[in-house]
């Protein structure tokens, strides 16, 4: 037994002893695992691991497939792997740049060359459907840091480099398919033939990747039209390109120069410019008669409070006055609350607020009358009625922040003129190289588990823990009705992941590798490594990211 290694497989319960340096696919075919759709790669002692991976110590495993978080994101790095070497075969001089997630799949531009046309999107789906249908492996290997720095050079992986030399390490995983090199930040399946369904077609000035739904791998996502969401991005991504900042490396280059200072005070100058824009456009819809209510909506961690006060100081600085009002006074009773699909008081539903008191009162209020307004205690689960009195002075703003902000349901009285529609979340606008971008889940995460443990003594695995729910609530109450807003407001900063680093890391170390989120954390953990760790003391009190780290000068209302 002494060349053996003790597995227990969460999947089967089954314990069994292999040879020491078996991997995880011979462990799959020796036990004759099954399941609905392939695995791609699986957790081991709660860590991702691709399914090339040996084993020499004992281990608990747990097998994943497309249906999965992690599973999806095996899929999609998987996926772009091989549009890249798609695109390299057939347009070696061009250089493939995943901008963003958009659409629910993912917009892509060739550079060094016009926009592609339909007859050539065309042949590169044919080139990846080949290259599929070929079932090539997908190897990796480690490798010096000065090796892969000299295979970057040599494929002109410049985005690479750049982040080599500003986040070195001894040794760099390198991922290969054929003959094309590639680093990615996660794990990848075995061979190009576990890709079983995509898209691509011709989008703007370059193409959309469609993907499977996660709960319904059979199927493509939708293709659901995000022009406005579209548009912010591409203001956002001309933005930092023009501030030399498109991706990680070029961030912690600037945060490594005397040029930290002025960056971080020239982005904190281009949120207030569009939270002004914003109030002027407010003003001209009151000027024509409408506007007296701004719905405010976004996901999770999107910086909503604090966006909804600069408004406020904005709409002050053009004579008005501004009213917030909480959407969390309308809560019904708590034994009135829906539950959701685990039998838990879904406080998220449209149907746990008094929609109609909601919209009888902002009628009355728009109308010049006053009203009596609820509070909800939070404490007792109960609405208590009359809690104080309410009347709009003369050149009033009326603000609602909240994620049913876009939803009409919410507002289905007042008449659409008088309202004006305001999205907000943090579209994370670089990418660590040219084929990975930074998730704007991602960012969020971060920014709520740093959020949560600062004002809320939660520790990142529990707002780990909770994170799919959320999630599950915001594709269900807030990204639907996205595309209805008057206008958008990205409050990312290209640098707050520097600043954040601090705060997030003692947090995700703590994530002990007997639970599940272990896994989460360690990636985030490695997500966070890539960017050099700078102090917060620049950001004014004001800042959106004050919001989530301290130090606001914005109170509680």
């Amino acid at each position: 037994m002494n060349d053996t290694v003790k597995i227990v497989c969460e999947n089967t319960g089954r314990t069994l002893f292999v040879e020491m340096g078996t991997s995880l696919d011979e462990v799959i075919r020796m036990i004759s695992l099954k399941n609905g759709y392939p695995f791609l790669a699986a957790y081991v002692n709660n860590e991702v691991k691709e399914l090339g991976y040996r084993i020499f110590d004992p281990v608990s495993v747990r097998f994943i497939d497309i249906t999965h978080f992690e599973g999806m994101r095996v899929y999609e790095r998987t996926l772009i792997f091989i549009l890249h070497k798609a695109t390299t075969d057939l347009y070696p001089e061009r250089q493939l740049r995943i901008k963003y997630s958009v659409a629910k799949g993912f917009y892509a531009e060739l550079d060094g060359g016009p926009s592609p046309t339909e007859e050539e999107v065309a042949a590169i789906k044919g080139r990846m459907d080949e290259l599929i249908a070929q079932n090539i492996p997908i190897v990796w290997e480690k490798l010096l840091y000065t090796e892969a720095e000299e295979i970057s050079r040599e494929f002109g992986f410049n985005d690479k480099m750049q982040l080599l030399e500003t986040r070195p390490s001894l040794y760099v995983k390198l991922y290969r398919l054929a003959d094309l090199p590639g680093y990615f930040y996660g794990a990848l399946a075995p061979s190009t033939g576990f890709i079983h369904l995509f898209d691509l077609r011709k989008y703007y000035n370059g193409f959309y990747i469609g993907k499977p739904r996660r709960t319904e791998p059979n199927r493509l996502e939708d293709m659901i039209p995000q022009d406005k969401m579209f548009d912010i991005f591409q203001e956002y991504k001309e933005w930092v390109s023009v501030l030399g900042v498109a991706t990680v490396g070029a961030v912690n280059a600037k945060m490594l120069s005397s040029e930290q200072s002025d960056i971080i005070k020239i982005a904190e100058a281009f949120h207030e410019k569009k939270v002004a824009s914003i109030a002027d456009s407010i003003s001209e819809r009151q000027r024509a008669g409408g506007g007296k209510l701004v719905l405010i909506s976004g996901p999770s961690s999107s910086g909503k409070t604090t966006f909804a006060k600069r408004l406020g100081i904005q709409l002050r600085v053009l004579g008005y006055h501004p009213v917030m009002i909480s959407m969390d006074n309308y809560f019904i009773d708590r034994d009135k609350t829906p539950l959701d699909e685990d039998g838990e008081h879904d406080f998220e539903a449209l149907e746990a607020l008094d929609v109609t008191l909601f919209n009888q009162q902002l009628l009355a209020l728009l109308d010049g009358q006053e009203v009596s307004v609820p509070r909800y205690d939070f404490l007792t689960g109960k609405s208590v009625p009359d809690a104080f009195r309410l009347k709009l002075p003369e050149r009033s703003v009326l603000i609602v922040e909240g994620i049913h902000g876009l939803n009409p349901a919410l507002t289905a009285e007042v008449p659409d003129d008088q309202k004006y529609k305001i999205y907000i979340s943090a579209l994370t606008s670089i990418s660590i190289d040219n084929l990975t971008r930074v998730p704007t889940t991602d960012n969020r995460l971060i920014r709520r588990i740093v959020r949560d443990y600062e004002h809320r003594a939660h520790t990142a695995e529990a707002t780990i823990r909770r994170w799919q729910s959320v999630r599950r609530g915001e594709d269900k109450h807030v990204f639907p009705y996205q595309e209805q807003a008057d206008v958008m407001f990205n409050s990312a900063l290209m640098f707050e992941l520097c600043v954040l680093k601090n705060l997030a890391e003692p947090l995700l170390h703590e994530v002990q590798d007997i639970v599940p989120e272990y896994g989460e954390a360690r990636r985030l953990l490695r997500l966070l490594n890539l960017f050099v760790p700078i102090s917060g003391a620049e950001l004014p009190p004001t800042s959106i990211l004050r919001e989530f780290i301290g130090g606001s000068s914005f109170k509680e209302n």
